[in-house]
């Protein structure tokens, strides 16, 4: 079951609650550059994207956003636009002038870069540094209120502030309490369209925190969404594994409102990715899916050449429902392919529909458990099985 948690308003689409979990990207083109971001926008919303995060290092990038956001528009894109800060914390109060979110980081928002070294604070010494935090966030977060701009929290594993690495060192426990100083004052000023994330490149690290993070703020009757990703994770094979492991184990637990595949490719090419982890969590079907066995000794057809063909004849259905609005979409069908009956009904248990070998050369069609045809000729059961599935849909 998915944790409950308040909605968060950014920009027309909301998060949180009972939305969707939201998919987005970061450009990577530089945010003064306004038409090049404006391009990269665009691809990675026609990708599916739902919200994009730009850099926002200064001033100009931050008052930059306006030109870029009057761009989409002008070209039928009103996507939300989120704009990364650190190390200065004006930039953040400009952006919230023009973004529908800012993600802040807590390690650097008023903290200057880290040292790297051991400094010992009294405890005087950091109470006086929660206050200066105090005073500084209120001011933003006033910003914030008066333009209807939500916010992120979102801590980097290696981006502690010294004051957090003094007491906690570089622990799951310091990044959750690096989170928490912000959370108190958001709770405190009444400040609810807040959105948090907790990010390390180590997948472990990452999935650890975040749970601990979940009960520090249940405990604290706080229930702001959360954004989900492993940083840095790379590109190619190992940037995917490593986003599949450590979002996935979140998504299974029920844990995570928006995510973002850290790639280091064009950010278009996060977004079906990510979209992939969702509908294997199983937390939002957005494709037909088509589960298959491995394939054995029992295996009574070419289970490769089949698969094929039945995505293929099934790609071509869904374009004619597509063509169609007045038929229902199929988008949420699951489809078993598998080799014999060992595999066959039980395996299968879960799915709408099977194909299942019955014998050398025979199918037999399923209906979720049950059987709606045997022994059908191979070369006559993929058009037999969408002509199933086409009059039940009807």
């Amino acid at each position: 079951m998915r944790r409950k948690t308040i909605e968060v308003h950014v920009g027309n689409l909301p998060m949180g609650g009972d939305n969707p979990i939201r998919v987005q990207s970061m450009t990577t083109c530089p945010t003064t550059d306004t038409e090049g971001c404006i391009a990269q926008i665009k691809r990675i919303v026609d990708a599916g994207g739902e919200y994009v995060r730009l850099t926002t290092q200064g001033i100009r990038e931050a008052e930059n956003l306006k030109n870029i956001r009057e761009g989409l528009l002008r070209d039928g894109y009103n996507v939300p636009l989120i704009a990364d800060v650190h190390f200065n914390a004006k930039v953040a109060d400009v952006a919230a002038l023009y973004a529908d979110k800012v993600r802040i980081n807590p390690g650097n928002y008023i903290d200057p870069a880290r040292k790297f070294k051991h400094i010992d604070y009294t405890d005087e010494e950091y109470r006086d540094e929660i206050k200066k935090l105090d005073a500084r966030f209120i001011s933003f977060l006033n910003i914030c209120k008066e333009h209807h701009t939500a916010i992120r929290i979102g801590v980097n594993h290696g981006s502690l502030s010294d004051r957090i690495m003094s007491r906690y060192g570089d622990t799951p426990e310091g990044m959750v309490e690096s989170c928490m100083e912000f959370l108190r004052v958001c709770v405190k000023e009444n400040f609810t369209d807040v959105v948090i994330s907790i990010k390390a490149s180590n997948t472990n690290v990452m999935v650890t925190t975040v749970r601990l993070l979940v009960k520090t703020m249940d405990e604290a009757d706080m229930h702001f969404p959360l954004h989900l990703g492993v940083t840095e994770a790379g590109e190619g094979e190992d940037g995917r594994l490593k986003s599949a492991v450590g979002i996935g184990s979140l998504l299974v637990d029920g844990i995570g409102d928006t995510i973002r595949v850290s790639l280091s490719e064009a950010p278009e090419k996060e977004i079906p990715v990510a979209f992939g982890i969702l509908q294997a969590a199983g937390a939002r079907i957005t494709k037909t899916e088509f589960i298959s066995c491995p394939g054995c000794g029992r295996t009574l057809y070419n289970l490769e050449e089949t698969i094929a063909k039945i995505k293929k004849a099934f790609t071509e259905f869904e374009k004619e429902q597509a063509a169609n609005s007045s038929n229902k979409s199929p988008k949420a069908l699951k489809i078993a392919i598998m080799g014999c009956i060992v595999n066959g009904p039980g395996e299968m248990a879960d799915a709408d529909y099977g194909y299942v070998g019955a014998a050398r050369g025979k199918v037999s069609l399923y209906k979720q458990k049950q059987c709606i045809e045997m022994n059908i000729p191979e070369d006559e059961a993929v058009e037999r099985l969408i002509s199933f599935i086409k009059q039940d849909l009807k």
